[in-house]
């Protein structure tokens, strides 16, 4: 399990699938994520009972606040190649309550310094909608730079939207 000042990272349960699909199902939570194709509770019931084990390769995390066992929210690092020493990450915080409180920032903090540590990644990298001001700041503030622009690639609510591409290297981690 991996700790921050507010947050614990700990591995997905097939018992949260409920949790994970509510939070595929908000338009509030899901307004600037990729979403796929809508799936059935029993879908995703599924797809987490066969959640492949955590790997270098891919590591998927439930992040729940520290001292609860409440799932708030989810944090991947995917596509991690020892050959490039990089990975991608995706963040999640699906539960609204803990949204502007310092838990997103929290579970980045966390996840880049065991890809650092631990995976000995030397390079995180992410995308971001350019609209979404919040998740940016979360970003910027744990010392992810700005590396590029994807312009209007990200479609929502009938407009067109650029992507940020984003990156931290070891060492810059605030």
């Amino acid at each position: 399990m991996l700790t921050g000042d507010l947050v614990r990272l700990r591995a997905l349960e097939p018992s949260d699938a409920g949790t994970m699909w509510r939070w595929n199902n908000d338009p509030v939570i899901g307004r600037w994520m990729f979403g796929g194709h809508p799936e059935s509770l029993a879908q995703i019931t599924e797809r987490f009972a066969s959640l492949p084990r955590n790997s270098y390769a891919s590591t998927f995390l439930g992040v729940e606040p520290l001292g609860e066992q409440r799932l708030i929210g989810s944090v991947r690092l995917r596509d991690a190649a020892p050959e490039t020493g990089s990975a991608e990450l995706d963040l999640r915080i699906g539960d609204k309550n803990y949204w502007g409180r310092g838990y997103a920032t929290d579970t980045v903090r966390v996840i880049c310094r065991f890809g650092f540590d631990e995976l000995r990644l030397h390079r995180i990298s992410l995308t971001v909608v350019a609209d979404n001001e919040s998740a940016r700041r979360v970003y910027e503030k744990t010392g992810f730079v700005e590396e590029g622009r994807q312009r209007e690639c990200f479609r929502r609510d009938g407009k067109w939207h650029d992507m940020i591409l984003m990156g931290l290297l070891e060492g810059e981690l605030r």
